[in-house]
């Protein structure tokens, strides 16, 4: 597939890592997302979930714990819910809701999952429905720093070098 990037409604380029926006104006800015084209849906980190008893769906998007949380109260009446499994197969449901989402200098409407994601690397992940006919992915282009690695991890994989079969029955399940 050859792209002209002269045209206007040619696929723009994007690699696995970009910085985006969220929101109306981009109130949101420069947050780290991982570009997961092996993901259907794209997820978004929410906190404080809840629905009001006249049916409208609020959440804050981070959590207080984030260089990204505002605290600002987002409500929506336009949402839906979706059973989600995750890598490891376990079942969520998930309220979904359409976010402004401006990517590589282009602005989409795209529909979120609101999920907690204060243990993952990316607090906003876009799957392959959010971008498809939209951008194309260059995985060899990562235009956000990968996190430095789990500290946990280094003293294991010595523990493994080290001797590979003490290690296999001391961890296996």
């Amino acid at each position: 597939m050859v792209i002209d990037k002269n045209q206007p409604d040619s696929p723009g380029i994007i690699g696995s890592t970009e910085y985006v926006s969220v929101g109306k104006s981009g109130i949101y800015k420069n947050i780290p997302a991982k570009i997961d084209t092996g993901a259907d849906s794209s997820s978004i980190w929410a906190s404080n979930i809840e629905i009001t008893p006249e049916g409208i769906l609020k959440f804050v998007l981070f959590d207080e714990g984030s260089d990204f949380y505002t605290g600002k109260v987002i409500s929506r009446k336009d949402y839906k819910v979706a059973v989600v499994r995750s890598a490891t197969g376990e079942e969520q449901i998930r309220y979904r809701t359409h976010l402004r989402l401006t990517v590589a200098g282009k602005t989409i409407n795209a529909l979120f999952n609101l999920s907690d994601r204060s243990k993952n690397n990316f607090p906003i992940l876009i799957g392959r429905r959010t971008i498809s006919g939209k951008f194309l992915v260059d995985t060899s282009i990562k235009n956000v720093p990968q996190p430095p690695k789990n500290p946990k991890t280094t003293p294991l994989n010595d523990e493994l070098r080290d001797n590979p079969r003490e290690f296999y029955l001391k961890h296996k399940k």
